[in-house]
């Protein structure tokens, strides 16, 4: 996948920082948008994107942009380029035809685990001020807070895991509202960890008894569990307890033994390690590799009211994901994201979550680069495999067309089209097929999917 990146925002040390907006220089120097001798005007705003498409095509390497930012600087490579094109009358263009933001200022609303990155990075890398918009991140204590807030107006989007939309415009838990999922935030990213005291009890099917958290009622973490220990011949509804429990209490309960494990976030799971009270059992891509896990979200409301903020929030989430994909951004970010209006986390705990090398709480060491991954485009096959399960698990009652779900709430065709314009490559179709734990789902088969599994609620 190719990225948007901005010329210039070379990954390079720059001296210190006078504009006091940083948490630290590892932040700074990552920024793709702030630079501190430049004024923050709408005008400046779109006439670095235009700069930006221009230096990719005079100097396609990155290493070589670097290098010629770092000789003449900003200002500097802005003069030159515009010797022999024309930037300012691009520039106007641009601007005339993005469309003026009926909302500069937003609230979104994040919980604070490693699942929400793209979010919560846009906002100290500036991936939020690129776009014209001022963004509040707001770290929230759960996910029906998330929910209630995000339907209330009190956030004009937010971090949600990726079945809460659906949930939400099917009145699930909640009155009926349509809301939308423009960009998946990270796939993979969880795992299953048990509590010290389980070391020897690796076979699911030794839990009978146990109390096992997820995040929610309404989560990929729920589902993906169920699937687990059912294809173990574990009845998740009569053999356990599943509990809920918000991702930051759940290293508190395991510790106090309320709880015998979790499929949480990775960050949780990894902190759990850190802490000494858990061990990694199994990450939750070896039950389906490539997997949804959270989303960003919004209101069909909002992007009806206010459509030019919408795309640009949208261009901000989708930017700062696909930054996030990248390998070699992931130290920085683990940097950008541990401060405590954050994250709140030891940044060794968030480097082994992101860049893949991690402990794994019983003396190993393992390596798995695609432990999490950031992959925005919000395939509609995810969405009906999400309602089989809600089906399968008896929240959902009755008939439900799937496919016509699928596309009200998981904007692919839009989002598409907001990543050709970014220079990134989404997938030319919306659905496609996949296997989780061997099992291959077709999404234009879901009623015979729900129908082939012997472990489900009764109808």
């Amino acid at each position: 996948m190719s990225t948007f990146d901005n010329p210039f925002d070379p990954d390079r040390r720059l001296g210190a920082c006078s504009c006091g907006q940083h948490e630290n220089e590892t932040i700074h120097a990552a920024s793709l948008r702030l630079q501190c001798d430049i004024p923050e005007t709408e005008e400046k705003r779109y006439e670095g994107v235009v700069a930006s498409a221009v230096m990719r095509q005079v100097f396609p390497q990155q290493a070589t942009r670097r290098a010629f930012l770092q000789s003449v600087g900003a200002s500097g490579a802005l003069a030159a380029l515009s010797q022999f094109f024309p930037i300012k009358l691009a520039t106007e263009v641009f601007a005339q035809g993005a469309g003026k933001l009926e909302k500069t200022e937003l609230k979104v609303g994040f919980i604070p685990i490693t699942c929400a990155t793209p979010i919560i990075m846009a906002d100290p890398l500036g991936f939020y001020q690129k776009q014209g918009l001022k963004v509040e991140v707001v770290k929230t204590a759960g996910w029906a807070v998330i929910r209630d807030k995000t339907i209330n107006k009190e956030y004009d989007a937010a971090h949600m895991l990726a079945p809460m939309p659906i949930a939400i415009s099917l009145g699930l838990g909640s009155q009926p509202i349509p809301f939308t999922v423009p960009a998946i935030e990270n796939i993979n990213g969880q795992g299953i960890t048990l509590a010290m005291k389980h070391k020897d009890k690796r076979d699911p099917k030794d839990w009978k008894g146990f109390k096992i958290a997820v995040p929610f009622d309404y989560s990929m973490h729920n589902y993906l569990l169920r699937y687990y220990l059912a294809e173990h011949g574990i009845d998740p509804d009569a053999d356990i307890q599943i509990r809920s429990v918000p991702p930051p209490e759940m290293v508190a309960n395991l510790r106090a033994d309320n709880i015998d494990g979790f499929l949480a976030p990775d960050n949780i799971c990894q902190r759990a390690i850190y802490d000494g009270v858990g061990f990694m059992h199994i990450l939750s891509k070896e039950i389906w590799d490539g997997h949804p896990c959270c989303s960003f979200a919004a209101s069909r409301e909002f992007i009806t009211t206010a459509p030019n903020s919408f795309a640009a929030l949208t261009r901000a989430i989708v930017d700062a994901t696909a930054y996030a994909s990248k390998a070699e951004n992931r130290k920085s970010i683990a940097e950008a994201i541990a401060p405590a209006a954050y994250l709140n986390a030891p940044p060794v705990v968030l480097e082994q979550v992101l860049t893949g090398t991690y402990a794994d709480g019983l003396g190993g060491i393992k390596t798995d680069p695609k432990r999490v991954d950031f992959d925005p485009f919000p395939w509609q096959s995810f969405a009906v495999w999400m309602m089989t399960q809600m089906k399968r698990w008896g929240q959902i009652k009755g008939d439900v067309d799937y496919k016509a779900v699928a596309e009200q709430v998981f904007l692919a065709t839009d989002t598409g089209k907001v990543m050709k314009e970014m220079g990134l490559s989404p997938p030319t179709t919306s659905y496609k097929s996949f296997a989780v734990m061997g099992k291959t789902f077709d999404p234009m088969k879901p009623d015979e999917y729900v129908a082939s599994f012997k472990i489900k609620k009764a109808s």
